[in-house]
C-alpha cells in the first residue's frame, strides 16, 4: 500500500464521531467567504494526488483532535505554553473539519465544529485581557491581540463551511457570542492596532471583514475595507497602498511579508467572491498578486532572506504561501507557480487547492524565474531598494543581496547597505536575523529576546559599515525610519552585475557609498564579489567593517595574536558587548585575506590594505548568560582616518573538498596581490593573480552607460565605459 493510500485508510470518517450534539436541521445562512459549502462530496479516491495527501493530512489531524475531545481552556499561558498552543490547534481543527465537511459530507465534522463553536461562545464573553499579556496590545485568547486576530481569520473560514447547517438557535449563539465580539473586540475596543498600518492590521481588517461577508454584515466590511471610521485613510484597502512598494516588495521586510500575505490574499479572495465589482486583484496594478511573485523572488533555495526580525528556518514550505499559491494560480494560471506548489510539497483544502493539484498532476508546471532584480522600497518606491544579482541557476546557484532598503517600521534593524551572499545551497555572508525562538515558552514565551535589541538589531550584527562604534540613527527607530537610502546605480549584464547605493544620516556628517559588484573574472573559477564601502566625511572617525561568514577558518593571509587563555570582549555597548575577540591583527599591505571552507567549497575574503588596517576574528556570544545568542563567527577591518576612507574587499569561491575521498583541490587562491586606488573620483581595484596576469575593477560611478572613461594603472592606460567594468591589464609588474 502507498504512503498516500495508508493514509487515506487509516482514518474512516465513520469513526471520527464523538458525543457531541446532535445536529441541527438544515438552514440557510448568508454567502461564505469560501462559497463552497454546498459544494458535493467526493471520493477521495477521485482526488489529484497532491489534493489527496492534503485531505489525508487534514483527516488524520482532525481525528485526534476529535479524539481528544472538545477542549478550549481558559487563557492563561505566552506563546509556547499550553494554552496558547491549544487554541491555535482548535483554530486549525475549525478550519480542517469545516473542510472537511465540504469534500465528504460527513456530519461528523460539521458536528464537531458546531461542538467547539458553542464551547467558545460560553467562554469567550467571560473574557478580559489576557493575563500573560506584555508589551503588546492585550489578546482575549492569546497574550497579544494579533494571534486573536489570526484565530479569528482561520475560525470563520471553517466555519462559513458548516453554519448553514445549523439550527437558528445555535446559529445565532456562535454569530453574537463568538464572531461578533470577536469582530468588535479587533475593531472597536482595539481600534489603535486595527487601524494601524501593520501586519497586525492586515490579520485584523482580514478577520473582521470576511466575518462581515459571512454574517451579511455590510457594516462590518465596510470597516475592514475602509478603516473604523471608514475614511479610507485606514483599513484594508489603504493596507495594500502602503505597505507594499510599486515592485510588491514589502516594507517589513520578506519575513513579515510572508507572514501577512495570507490574510492579503484570503481576504482578498473573499472580496473577490462577495464584491467582485471591486476588482480587488487588479487594484494599484495588481500590488497583491505582485507581492506573491515577489515574495517568492526574496529566497535562496526556499528560505527568505533574513531581513530584519526574522527567523531563518522559514521557507515556502508555510502555511500562509500555501494558500497564496493557491489563490494566486486560481487568478492567474501562471504555470510556474505550480513549480513552487511542487516544492512546496503542500496545497490547501479549498476549490483553488484542488486545481492546483490537478494542473500538476496534469503536467502543467513550469520552472518558476528567479532573477536579478531591483526591487523598489515604499509606497512610491522612492525610499531604497532591495538589489538581487543571481548567477546560474538551479538550487546551487550564487546569489547576492544587497538591502538598500527603509526602516522596516519597529521590526526593522540598524543595517544600512548591507549585503548577503548565497552560494552552493548555503548562506556564506551572514545576516542574523532575529533573537527570538517562536512559541518555545522557556525562552521568553517565545517572544522576541531581550538580545534582540542589544545585539540582533544592531549595526554590528549586520554587514554594515558601524562609525564610532554606535549603531546607525544611534539605534533609534523614528530618526532610522525618516531616512532611506538611495540607489544611485542597478545593472544587470552577463558577467557583471551592479549595485550601488548611499545613504546620508545614518551619522552626523558622515556619507555612506556602498558598491557591490559580482563579476567574471579572467583567470578566476567562479564569479567573485568585490564590495566598495567609502564613508565620506571631514571630521575623524573610527570606522568598522564586520563580515558575518559561515565555515571553518583554514588560513589566514597574516600573522595574528591569538587569545587562547582569554577571550576579551569586543566593546560594552551597540552590540560589541556580544562579540569576544579570538584574535587581532595589523596585516602587512597585500597580506589581508582569510580563508575558510564551507560544503565542500572554499572562499577567500581578501582586503586591501596599506598595513594600518587592524583585523579582528571574533565570535557572538559574549555576555548572554542564558545562551540566547548563536556562536557564530565574524572578521572585521578597523581604520581610524580623517577625511573619510573606503574599505576595498573581495570574496572569491574556489576550489573543491571532498572528505570521504580524501580529495582537495585548489584550496587556495588564485590571487596574489590586492590593491585600491581612487584616481579623480573612480575607484579601481587591481588584483595581481599568481600567474602574473592583472586584472582591475574600474568603476566611474558615472550613470550614464555610453560615458567612456579611463586611468593609468602601473603606467598602463586603461579605458571602459559606463559605471563599472572588469578590464584585462596584462602582466603584472608588481
Amino acid at each position: 500500500m502507498t504512503r498516500r493510500a495508508a493514509l487515506l485508510a487509516a482514518v474512516p470518517a465513520s469513526a471520527l464521531a464523538l458525543a457531541l450534539p446532535a445536529a441541527p436541521a438544515h438552514a440557510q445562512a448568508p454567502v461564505a467567504p469560501e462559497q463552497a459549502a454546498s459544494a458535493p462530496a467526493t471520493p477521495a479516491a477521485d482526488l489529484p494526488p497532491l489534493y489527496a495527501d492534503e485531505f489525508a493530512r487534514a483527516r488524520a489531524f482532525v481525528a485526534g483532535m476529535m479524539e481528544a475531545g472538545v477542549v478550549v481552556p481558559q487563557p492563561r499561558d505566552p506563546g509556547g505554553g499550553y494554552t496558547h498552543e491549544q487554541h491555535k490547534r482548535n483554530y486549525r481543527a475549525i478550519l480542517l473539519s469545516g473542510q472537511l465537511y465540504r469534500i465528504t459530507g460527513d456530519q461528523a465534522y460539521a458536528d464537531y465544529v458546531r461542538a467547539m463553536l458553542l464551547a467558545y461562545a460560553d467562554l469567550y464573553p467571560t473574557l478580559g485581557d489576557h493575563p500573560a499579556r506584555s508589551n503588546q496590545n492585550a489578546g482575549r485568547l492569546f497574550w497579544q491581540v494579533l494571534n486573536d486576530a489570526v484565530w479569528l481569520v482561520h475560525a470563520v473560514q471553517g466555519y462559513a463551511e458548516i453554519r448553514d447547517g445549523l439550527s437558528a438557535a445555535d446559529r445565532e449563539r456562535i454569530d453574537s457570542q463568538v464572531f461578533r465580539r470577536a469582530a468588535h473586540f479587533l475593531s472597536v475596543e482595539s481600534q489603535a492596532t486595527f487601524d494601524r498600518i501593520h501586519n497586525h492590521a492586515t490579520w485584523a481588517t482580514a478577520g473582521v471583514g470576511m466575518t462581515g461577508y459571512l454574517l451579511g454584515d455590510r457594516d462590518l466590511v465596510e470597516r475592514a475595507l475602509l478603516g473604523s471610521d471608514k475614511s479610507g485613510q485606514a483599513g484594508f484597502l489603504r493596507q495594500t497602498e502602503l505597505l507594499f512598494s510599486p515592485d510588491g516588495y514589502y516594507a517589513e521586510g520578506p519575513y513579515y511579508q510572508r507572514y501577512a500575505l495570507m490574510p492579503f490574499m484570503v481576504f482578498a479572495d473573499a472580496i473577490a467572491r462577495n464584491d467582485p465589482q471591486r476588482r480587488i486583484f487588479e487594484h494599484r496594478d495588481g500590488i497583491l498578486l505582485k507581492a506573491l511573485r515577489t515574495t517568492i523572488q526574496l529566497t535562496y533555495g526556499g528560505y527568505f532572506f533574513p531581513f530584519n526580525d526574522a527567523l531563518k528556518d522559514k521557507s515556502l514550505r508555510t502555511e500562509e504561501l500555501y494558500h497564496g499559491i493557491a489563490i494566486a494560480y486560481a487568478q492567474t494560471r501562471d504555470p510556474s507557480l505550480l513549480s513552487i506548489a511542487r516544492m512546496q510539497d503542500r496545497t490547501v483544502l479549498t476549490r483553488a487547492g484542488r486545481m492546483v493539484a490537478a494542473d500538476l498532476a496534469a503536467g502543467r508546471a513550469e520552472p518558476f524565474p528567479f532573477r536579478s532584480m531591483l526591487l523598489r522600497d515604499g509606497p512610491e518606491g522612492e525610499q531604497g531598494a532591495v538589489a538581487i544579482l543571481r548567477e546560474g541557476e538551479g538550487p546551487r546557484h550564487t546569489a547576492l543581496v544587497a538591502k538598500n532598503s527603509s526602516q522596516g517600521m519597529g521590526h526593522g534593524h540598524f543595517d544600512k547597505l548591507s549585503w548577503q551572499l548565497y552560494d552552493n545551497g548555503h548562506e556564506i555572508v551572514r545576516d542574523y536575523g532575529a533573537a527570538r525562538f517562536l512559541n518555545i515558552e522557556a525562552k521568553e514565551g517565545g517572544r522576541y529576546l531581550p538580545e534582540n535589541e542589544t545585539w540582533a538589531k544592531q549595526t554590528l550584527a549586520h554587514n554594515a559599515l558601524v562609525v564610532d562604534g554606535r549603531s546607525h540613527f544611534d539605534g533609534k527607530v523614528r530618526p532610522a525610519s525618516a531616512v532611506a537610502p538611495e540607489q544611485l546605480h542597478f545593472s544587470v549584464e552577463p558577467g557583471l552585475q551592479v549595485s550601488s547605493a548611499r545613504v546620508d544620516g545614518a551619522y552626523p556628517g558622515v556619507g555612506i557609498v556602498r558598491t557591490l559588484v559580482m563579476a567574471d573574472v579572467p583567470g578566476l573559477e567562479s564569479p567573485v564579489v568585490f564590495d566598495l564601502v567609502t564613508a565620506e566625511s571631514e571630521g575623524t572617525h573610527s570606522y568598522d567593517l564586520p563580515l558575518h561568514y559561515q565555515g571553518a577558518v583554514i588560513e589566514l593571509g597574516f600573522p595574528v595574536e591569538s587569545h587562547v587563555a582569554a577571550r576579551p570582549v569586543l566593546g560594552e555597548g551597540h552590540g560589541y558587548q556580544h562579540v569576544w575577540v579570538d584574535a587581532e591583527a595589523t596585516p602587512a599591505a597585500g597580506d589581508g585575506a582569510l580563508t575558510w571552507l564551507l560544503d565542500g567549497r572554499f572562499y577567500t575574503y581578501r582586503f586591501a590594505t596599506d598595513g594600518a588596517t587592524r583585523a579582528v576574528l571574533g565570535q557572538v556570544g559574549a555576555n548572554d548568560p542564558d545562551f540566547n545568542l548563536r556562536r557564530e563567527p565574524l572578521v572585521l577591518l578597523r581604520r581610524e582616518s580623517a577625511g573619510g576612507t573606503t574599505f576595498a574587499t573581495l570574496l572569491e569561491s574556489h576550489g573543491r573538498y571532498d572528505g570521504a575521498a580524501e580529495q582537495t583541490v585548489a584550496s587556495r587562491s588564485r590571487v596574489a596581490a590586492m590593491r585600491h586606488e581612487r584616481q579623480g573620483g573612480k575607484d579601481i581595484v587591481v588584483l595581481t593573480l599568481k600567474d602574473g596576469g592583472q586584472v582591475a575593477l574600474a568603476v566611474s560611478h558615472d550613470t550614464d552607460p555610453g560615458a567612456r572613461h579611463s586611468a593609468t594603472v602601473d603606467g598602463r592606460e586603461i579605458a571602459w565605459s559606463g559605471f563599472a567594468a572588469i578590464v584585462e591589464i596584462g602582466r603584472g609588474g608588481n
